[in-house]
């Protein structure tokens, strides 16, 4: 068996490729990390790396190694992470951000049941946009985003938010006065794209290369915000397909929304990086779904009031 000062000794070693400097790391002596490689070796009865005066490298058994172990202590650190957030409860502070206006307000719905549970922890919310919402949650600045699905490579909880597609195009366009599109038409217009750093996942949803049909759709100029992207539709650039409630949180006189009556409707809810998964977290998606459920019952018996 492995003791734990050994697991880190070798992996920090596999990860530093130098003695001296994993020695500093580990805030202990050069000849200790020797020490301690060379027990780990005798004891499996090979080489885990090779040694000159001037390099060290990996052995294929040591890198087998290293892949074998790096999950394994992920996974318990992660476990102990979690007993420690358990123990202590949900303190601290939480990041969470909304991209797009109409999010906003499921967001702060949220926050308020979230803080009602949990007064310990502080909430702080946050605005990101499309060029760097990616970037704030691989960098940790931001805990928790609400955004539409899919945002590849993220953890995600359930849909909070479900909305119809509709189709943005220029005041003057010949489609703007349609009672409502076929995703077809996209084969027949520039569509305006997302910034490079977009979801892949979620381009391929928003802005399909193929219509439904197969025929090819046209790309358009780039945008960096969802705001640029209508500007480019409103001078004419291309089409885009957004969710209906731009009509409401950005209503502009030089772009018409027209329906899209064969397009699945966008769906919208919290997602955050995999390895962030801690007990606030956590409660928070809990507390969003719960907001989110609320607000659609109170809504629909609104609704069957109003009937």
């Amino acid at each position: 068996m492995w003791e734990r000062h050994e697991i880190e000794a070798f992996l920090a070693l596999a990860q530093e490729l130098h003695f001296g400097r994993t020695a500093e790391r580990l805030g202990v002596t050069t000849g200790r990390i020797s020490q301690v490689i060379g027990k780990l070796e005798r004891r499996i009865g090979a080489r885990l790396f090779e040694r000159t005066s001037r390099t060290v490298r990996l052995t294929a058994i040591g890198q087998r190694l290293v892949e074998d172990l790096t999950p394994l202590v992920a996974g318990i650190e992660e476990s102990v992470r979690r007993a420690v957030d358990a123990g202590r409860g949900v303190t601290g502070e939480l990041r969470v951000a909304f991209l797009g206006e109409w999010t906003a307000t499921v967001l702060l719905k949220a926050v308020k049941v979230f803080t009602g549970r949990h007064p310990g922890c502080r909430v702080d919310v946050r605005e990101v946009q499309l060029f760097n919402s990616r970037a704030s949650l691989l960098d940790g600045s931001v805990d928790l985003l609400i955004a539409a699905f899919p945002f590849d490579g993220m953890a995600r909880g359930p849909a909070l938010i479900s909305e119809r597609r509709v189709l943005a195009v220029a005041a003057g366009h010949p489609l703007a006065g349609a009672g409502s599109v076929s995703l077809e038409v996209l084969a027949d217009h520039p569509v305006v794209q997302y910034p490079a750093v977009t979801s892949v996942e979620f381009k391929r949803d928003r802005t399909p290369e193929r219509t439904p049909a197969g025929r090819p759709v046209p790309k358009g100029p780039v945008g960096n915000t969802f705001s640029e992207m209508l500007s480019l539709v409103a001078m004419g650039r291309g089409v885009l397909p957004v969710g209906e409630h731009s009509r409401q949180y950005y209503p502009r006189p030089d772009v018409a929304y027209v329906p899209i009556h064969d397009a699945p409707p966008i769906e919208r809810g919290l997602v955050w990086s995999e390895s962030n998964t801690t007990e606030r977290v956590r409660e928070f998606v809990r507390a969003a779904t719960e907001a989110a459920r609320e607000a659609a019952t109170e809504a629909a018996a609104g609704t069957g009031t109003a009937g």
